[in-house]
C-alpha cells in the first residue's frame, strides 16, 4: 500500500526505474551527490538546461498542470553516487505560495509507492524536497523538506557547487563497456551513423534514448582520456570518529497480517534491531518478545491508542530467529530494521507520533521535546561512544524523562553517538536540537567540514542572480 510520509520520514523503494512527480509549478532539479553530500562536478546537476545525466540514470521532463517528472533508474545509478536529491526553487515569490508542493514516487507498474506533501514551506525560495538514497543494499526515499531562504545559492554551496566559479566540465565515471572483439568494435561516436553529437542541443538531448546518452558519455570519456591529466584531487579526509557503527546491518524484513498473531523472522544477525509496528484499529495493541520456550518477555508496546504506530528496540538471539507475540484488532504491518535506520536528531524540527528510536551523532546539545498527549512520556538514553559489541547495547541509566501528560522538555545531551529512545509516547510529538556544539572528534558529524568545491553550474544558478 502507498505510504504518505511526513517531514523526516523514510521508506524503502524498489531498486528499479522509478518516476517521481514533483507538483506545484516550481522549477525542479536533481543533484547526484556522493556520500559526503557533494556533487562531483557540473555533470551531476540535472536541470532544464541539462535534463539528462550522462549515465542515463536520471532525467527530467515537463508534464502537464505544472508537474515535472524525474525519472530515476536506481539500478543504473553509478556506484560513486550515494543520493539523488530532488530540488525545487522559485523565480518569483516564496515556496509558501506554491500550493500543493509535493513529490510522489511511482513504481514500474505505475502504482504509487510513496508520497510526501510539503505543508510547512515559508519564506524559502529553494528547497531539498526529498532524496533517494542507498541503505542496507537497497534504496530509500526520505521526505526532507529543507528550505533555504538564501535560495539556490545557499543550497548549491551546501552541496559542493561554487556559484561564483567559472563553468568547468568535470569527469563523471561511467560503467566499463563489455569486452568486444576488435573487429566488431564500433566506430567512434562522432563517426558512427546515427550517433548523438558530442555537444547536443537541449532539444536533441531531451529526445535521446538511454543508449544514445550512454554512447555520448563514452565519447566524452574518451575525449577526456586524450586530454592532459587534470590536477590531483584533494585527499579524502579520515573517517569521522563520531560516525556510528553499532548494531548489525541487514536488509529490512516485513510481515503483514490481521488481528492477534505470532510473528517469526528468521536468519537475522544477532543483536539489537528496530521493530516498526503499524496497526489500524481502535482497540488494544500489545507486543512482546518470545524466548525459545515461548515465554513472554517485557512488553515492547502497550497501547490503547487508535491506529497505533511506532518504533521500539528488540534483541535478536544468537540463533538469528526473532519471535514476537502481537495482540491487535485490525490489519497490521511489522518491519524489522537495523538500528542504522534510526531517524537523526538535527536542528530541523522533527514531527512524529508514538514510540521512536532517534540517533544523535553531533556534539553536546540540548534536545527540545513537545509532547501533546495525556499518557506517559518516557525517554531513555544509550551512550554508544566506545561501545564496540554490535550484539548488545550499553547499559542505560535511569530514564532521562519520565512524566505524564502534555509537556515541553529540554534535555541536555552529551556528544554522540547516542540513541535517544522514546519508550512511551502515545501521542503526537516534536523534537529538535538547539545550541549544538562541535564534536570532539573535530567537527559536528551532521555538519561536514567545508572542502574546496567544484566550479561552474552558472546555468543552473542563473535564477539565484536574477
Amino acid at each position: 500500500m502507498m505510504r504518505g510520509l511526513i517531514k523526516g520520514d523514510n521508506a524503502f523503494v524498489p531498486t528499479a526505474a522509478l518516476r517521481v512527480a514533483v507538483r506545484s509549478g516550481v522549477d525542479v532539479a536533481a543533484l547526484l551527490v556522493t556520500e559526503r553530500g557533494r556533487v562531483r562536478g557540473d555533470a551531476d546537476i540535472v536541470f532544464d538546461g541539462a535534463p539528462a545525466h550522462a549515465s542515463g540514470a536520471v532525467r527530467l521532463a515537463e508534464g502537464e498542470d505544472g508537474t515535472v517528472w524525474l525519472d530515476a533508474d536506481l539500478a543504473g545509478v553509478e556506484e560513486g553516487v550515494d543520493r539523488v536529491l530532488v530540488v525545487v526553487s522559485t523565480e518569483e515569490g516564496a515556496l509558501r505560495d506554491a500550493r500543493g508542493l509535493s513529490a510522489e514516487v511511482f513504481g514500474p507498474d505505475g502504482a504509487t509507492v510513496v508520497a510526501y506533501e510539503v505543508t510547512d514551506a515559508g519564506a524559502e525560495t529553494a528547497m531539498v524536497v526529498a532524496e533517494l538514497y542507498r541503505r542496507s543494499g537497497g534504496w530509500k526515499f526520505r521526505a526532507v523538506g529543507q528550505g533555504y531562504v538564501d535560495g539556490l545559492t545557499g543550497l548549491a554551496v551546501d552541496h559542493g557547487v561554487d556559484p561564483d566559479g567559472e563553468p568547468q566540465e568535470l569527469p563523471v565515471p561511467t560503467p566499463p563497456a563489455p569486452a568486444q572483439d576488435p573487429a566488431e568494435a564500433p566506430a567512434p561516436a562522432e563517426t558512427q551513423p546515427g550517433a548523438p553529437p558530442l555537444r547536443p542541443t537541449r532539444d536533441q538531448l531531451m529526445n535521446m534514448t538511454q543508449d544514445q546518452i550512454r554512447a555520448l558519455a563514452q565519447a566524452h570519456a574518451q575525449a577526456r582520456a586524450d586530454a592532459p591529466p587534470a590536477a590531483t584531487a584533494p585527499p579524502v579526509p579520515e573517517p569521522d570518529p563520531s560516525v556510528w557503527t553499532c548494531g548489525p546491518v541487514f536488509k529490512p524484513r516485513t510481515a503483514t497480517g490481521r488481528d492477534n498473531d505470532v510473528i517469526t523472522m528468521k536468519d537475522l544477525p544477532p543483536g539489537p534491531v528496530m521493530v516498526e509496528l503499524v496497526v489500524e484499529g481502535e482497540h488494544y495493541t500489545g507486543l512482546w518478545p518470545l524466548d525459545d520456550s515461548n515465554v513472554k518477555g517485557r512488553y515492547l508496546v502497550n497501547s490503547t491508542e487508535k491506529d497505533f504506530r511506532g518504533r521500539v528496540i528488540a534483541f535478536v538471539p544468537e540463533h538469528g530467529r526473532l519471535r514476537l507475540r502481537l495482540e491487535a484488532n485490525g490489519p497490521w504491518q511489522v518491519r524489522i530494521l537495523p538500528l542504522a535506520e534510526a531517524r537523526r536528531l538535527t536542528e530541523n524540527r522533527l514531527e512524529s507520533w508514538g514510540p521512536e528510536v532517534l540517533l544523535h551523532t553531533g556534539g553536546p546539545a540540548d534536545a527540545t521535546f513537545h509532547y501533546k498527549g495525556s499518557s506517559n512520556f518516557i525517554v531513555h538514553l544509550y551512550r554508544l561512544a566506545g561501545h564496540t559489541d554490535p550484539t548488545t547495547l550499553p547499559e542505560r541509566g535511569r530514564a532521562a524523562v519520565n512524566e505524564i501528560g502534555a509537556r515541553k522538555e529540554t534535555l541536555p545531551l552529551p556528544e554522540g553517538p547516542l540513541l535517544v529512545c522514546l519508550i512511551a509516547a502515545d501521542a503526537p510529538w516534536t523534537a529538535r536540537l538547539k545550541d549544538v556544539r562541535p564534536h570532539s572528534g573535530g567537527r559536528n558529524a551532521d555538519s561536514p567540514t567545508k572542502q574546496p568545491v567544484p566550479r561552474g553550474a552558472r546555468g543552473w544558478l542563473r535564477r539565484a542572480r536574477d
